[in-house]
């Protein structure tokens, strides 16, 4: 039985010149021993698709391209080496996402963080190993929006659809988006509050991501500047409950984002401690 075998640069070297030569795809089939679906198929994927013949030049650049393509993004199978330095990042608290970062920054080596989480929980001695050095700990990984049972929590909560138009135009200073986001210690957070169309960001410390502490921090931010708030967004969030009082000190009005589309992330821990 005959083993297939591509097409080489000097095959593609003599159809180049054959279809100038005004031969059918059959005759060039016949000439290097090939099936003549093979000669179709060469001239489909390595032709220039507004050419009206087949070039060798052009057939060359198609070629080298999709090896490199394939270098590049093709899967990288684990190997000893690799699964070794992944095992040390983790043990230095690095999370899967910046462990793909860095092998990607400083070893030209291109893995998802997916595949670092698969390479975790396929040995059960190798994630009860690594287990203490992952951010999340005994927690499973969690969606990084908001549930609706969360949302459902939000007193007398106002949708995002129901916000103004002009909103999403960023014709106007203010209208606000706020946000948090959680420390290491998954106690401390940083509220951030930016301004839709100037973007200017005002950020404060909270050593408790309660309701309380967050609405309080909110107004303290905003209070200088409130004759240019007009509305603000947020999430859904457990911490942004107090969001009636916040309005009434502002003298806004408040939204939140829908229910299946909010983006709070939950998930989303800062790599160190706040100072």
């Amino acid at each position: 039985m005959k083993i297939y075998q591509h097409i080489g640069n000097e095959e593609r070297f003599y159809i180049h010149h054959a279809m100038r030569e005004g031969k059918s795809q059959r005759e060039i089939a016949d000439r290097l021993g090939r099936h003549p679906s093979t000669i179709s198929r060469e001239l489909r994927r390595n032709m220039w698709a507004s050419a009206k013949i087949y070039t060798y030049e052009w057939a060359l650049h198609f070629v080298r391209r999709r090896k490199r393509w394939k270098q590049d993004k093709g899967y990288r199978k684990l190997t000893a080496e690799l699964e070794s330095k992944i095992i040390t990042l983790l043990k230095q608290s690095l999370s899967p996402e910046q462990v793909s970062g860095y092998l990607k920054r400083h070893h030209a080596i291109s893995i998802s963080h997916e595949t670092i989480y698969r390479f975790i929980k396929s040995d059960a001695k190798r994630k009860a190993e690594l287990r203490p050095y992952l951010r999340q700990g005994k927690r499973k990984r969690r969606k990084k929006y908001a549930s609706a049972a969360k949302a459902s929590l939000i007193p007398n909560r106002r949708s995002i659809e129901d916000r103004p138009a002009i909103v999403d135009k960023k014709s106007r200073l203010g209208d606000w988006e706020c946000d948090t986001v959680i420390g290491s210690d998954r106690k401390c957070a940083l509220v951030t509050l930016v301004e839709r169309k100037s973007l200017f960001t005002l950020t404060c410390k909270v050593t408790r991501k309660t309701a309380s502490a967050v609405s309080e921090t909110i107004i303290k931010l905003l209070h200088p500047y409130c004759e240019k708030v007009k509305t603000l967004t947020f999430d859904n969030g457990s911490e942004f409950c107090h969001h009636e009082k916040i309005a009434k000190a502002l003298k806004a009005r408040t939204y939140f984002a829908n229910k299946k589309e909010g983006h709070k992330k939950e998930g989303q821990v800062l790599p160190f401690a706040f100072p």
